[in-house]
C-alpha cells in the first residue's frame, strides 16, 4: 500500500500532470519506497491496459474516415448556420453606424464654415470700407493680390453680364489667407471667397444649404475652394458662378 503522504499524487504522477518539481520529488521517493513504487507500477499497467482495450473495441478504417470527412465537409458548420449571420449583421451595424457618424460631424463642420462665411458677408456689408482695393477693372483688383495671398486666381469678364465687380480684400478662414472679391447686381452685393482647399483641412463641399436666409455656393479648381454668398436670388448666384468658373 503506499504511503498515506504520497497516495494522492500516484495518480497524477502516472498521468504525466505534476508540476516538474512535484515530479521530480516523487521519483526521489519511489527510489527508497517499495510500497509506493509498487503501486505507481500497478496503476501504470492498468491505464495501459484500458488504453489497449479501447483501442481494440473500435478501430475505424480507411473507408470510415474517409466517409467521416466527406460528412463533414459537405454539412454547414455550427458556428457558419449560427454566427455567421450575426456577425455579418454586427458588421453591417458597424458600418451605418461609421457613415451616420461621419455624415453627421461632415454636416457640423459644413454648418460652421457656412456660419463664418455669413458672418464675413454680414461684417462686409456693415463695414464703411468694405474693401481694401476698390476697382471694377479685374486686371487691377487681381494683382493686387500678389503677395498677400499664397495663391492666384483668375476674375471673370463681366462686360457683358449685369454684374459689376466692387473691389476686393484680404479674409481668413479657419486662420487662413484668401480673397474676398466683392460683386454687385442690381441693389445686391455677393461676396466670393477663394481659399487653398488644404488650409480648410476639408474636402470641398459641392452642393450647400443657405445660412442666415443667405444663399451659397461651392465648388473646386485647381487646388482652390470658392464660395460664393450673397442674399440674392439662387439663378443669378449660379450664373456668376458659372462666369467663375469659365474665367481665364
Amino acid at each position: 500500500m503506499a504511503c498515506p503522504a504520497w497516495s494522492e499524487k500516484l495518480d497524477a504522477y502516472v498521468d504525466g500532470e505534476l508540476s516538474p518539481a512535484d515530479e521530480r520529488e516523487f521519483g526521489e521517493h519511489l527510489k527508497g519506497c517499495s510500497a509506493c513504487a509498487a503501486e505507481s507500477l500497478s496503476r501504470l499497467q492498468e491505464k495501459r491496459r484500458v488504453q489497449a482495450a479501447a483501442a481494440q473495441r473500435f478501430v475505424p478504417d480507411a473507408a470510415f474516415r474517409s466517409r467521416v470527412r466527406q460528412s463533414i465537409a459537405q454539412r454547414p458548420s455550427l458556428w457558419g448556420r449560427v454566427w455567421a449571420p450575426a456577425v455579418a449583421l454586427a458588421i453591417v451595424l458597424v458600418i451605418a453606424a461609421t457613415i451616420f457618424f461621419t455624415l453627421n460631424r461632415r454636416r457640423g463642420a459644413e454648418q460652421q464654415l457656412l456660419g463664418e462665411l455669413a458672418d464675413l458677408h454680414v461684417a462686409t456689408l456693415a463695414s464703411s470700407n468694405p474693401v481694401d482695393v476698390v476697382s471694377t477693372d479685374r486686371h487691377t483688383v487681381k494683382p493686387w493680390f500678389a503677395g498677400k495671398i499664397p495663391f492666384t486666381f483668375n476674375v471673370p469678364e463681366l462686360q457683358t453680364s449685369a454684374f459689376t465687380l466692387v473691389g476686393g480684400k484680404v479674409s481668413y478662414l479657419h486662420q487662413a489667407p484668401g480673397a474676398e472679391l466683392i460683386f454687385r447686381v442690381r441693389q445686391h452685393q455677393i461676396s466670393v471667397f477663394i481659399f487653398q482647399e488644404r488650409d480648410l483641412g476639408m474636402a470641398p463641399m459641392q452642393s450647400m444649404q443657405g445660412a442666415q436666409s443667405f444663399n451659397v455656393r461651392s465648388w473646386s479648381r485647381d487646388g482652390l475652394v470658392y464660395f460664393a454668398i450673397s442674399d440674392v436670388n439662387g439663378q443669378d448666384l449660379d450664373q456668376l458662378c458659372e462666369l467663375f468658373k469659365s474665367a481665364r
